[in-house]
């Protein structure tokens, strides 16, 4: 066959291929919901994106959550402790806000919804004497484009005695590269009014790994969406995103939280600490800033308060990740 019949050929077939391999890498990603004895596992094109676990300590947790590269993207203390107890093994002595590995704040959940006072019950920390968040119910989770699941869930006092309830929608999806985590809760009074007092702990948290964290000083950093780059600059402060992002097994990753403008107190508060803890805390004023007067918040019977937050894990920091352009495309949804 002469060299000008065979060319024409070579070039079909890279053309056939290059479709193929175009194909295969916009295809829409795939979810499966399963429900397990714990909770429910979410995976994504069959392989383990996180897990909704209906109680760890004292409350539901998403655990693990795994990023664009494969790699765990929370801390995985109190859940596992292999890592705690080899370092603690290692080092003979009790484990310091530098080292790579962490033991503090045992209520520091992966990823979770609480807060220090719901009419003067302390339902963050976990202890004998605070509160807790019990799973009621499964209300629906699919799978599909996206994964989704809609829980009820209890809030008790110490004594058990319910103050209120919320019901979260949970809406795990992909653009590009990202991986998201879109988290809609609603609070009930059901019981009567609720006062949230002005405290530091709450709501929407994450811990990030700990070789992400400032404190450990491999190269973890923060900013949020005015540009401000540390603790002082970052916490306490409103901010429509707040970015996390730092060195995990060899590569840089991050983790945005993004506050939609419809959640109740937007432009949310930040407790993001040096050490790890990513939170947001729209209830906290004087706790924050000692010039400010303390100020509670009342959800009253038959009036729900609604709060919206969406989690973005990406590869490299916020401008490889394009959180700034991400916010403005979450802010535009409704």
């Amino acid at each position: 066959m002469c060299r000008s019949a065979i060319l024409p050929k070579v070039f079909a077939i890279l053309i056939a291929a290059f479709i193929a391999a175009l194909a295969a890498h916009t295809r829409a990603a795939e979810f499966t919901v399963e429900q397990t004895a714990e909770g429910v596992e979410v995976k994504l094109d069959g392989q383990l994106f996180t897990k909704y676990l209906t109680q760890s300590g004292k409350k539901p947790i998403l655990w693990p959550i795994i990023g664009p590269t494969g790699k765990p993207m929370t801390r995985p203390w109190p859940m596992d402790t292999a890592e705690v107890n080899a370092a603690k093994a290692a080092k003979g002595e009790k484990l310091e806000k530098t080292d790579i590995v962490s033991d503090d704040h045992p209520w520091h959940r992966s990823l979770w919804f609480s807060y220090q006072s719901v009419n003067g019950a302390n339902l963050w920390e976990e202890r004998d004497n605070t509160g807790s968040t019990k799973h009621r119910e499964f209300v629906s989770f699919s799978s599909g484009p996206q994964a989704k699941i809609v829980t009820r869930n209890d809030w008790l006092d110490k004594d058990g005695k319910k103050l209120l309830e919320d019901q979260r929608t949970i809406t795990c999806s992909t653009d590009g590269d990202n991986r998201l985590i879109d988290f809609d809760i609603t609070l009930n009074a059901t019981e009567g009014d609720v006062v949230f007092g002005d405290e530091k702990d709450g709501v929407f948290g994450m811990r990030v790994p700990d070789t992400m964290r400032v404190s450990s000083k491999q190269g973890g950093s923060f900013v949020n969406s005015d540009g401000k780059v540390d603790e002082a600059g970052v916490w306490g402060k409103p901010a429509s995103w707040v970015d996390y992002h730092g060195p995990v097994d060899g590569e840089t990753l991050g983790i945005a939280i993004l506050n939609h403008p419809s959640s109740y107190l937007y432009p949310t508060y930040w407790h993001t600490r040096n050490y790890g803890l990513f939170a947001a805390n729209p209830f906290a004023r004087h706790a924050f800033d000692p010039n400010v007067l303390a100020t509670s918040y009342t959800l009253k019977q038959g009036e729900p308060m609604t709060f919206r937050f969406r989690v973005i894990l990406h590869k490299g920091d916020e401008k490889e990740g394009h959180i700034s352009q991400a916010w403005e495309k979450y802010s535009l949804e409704h």
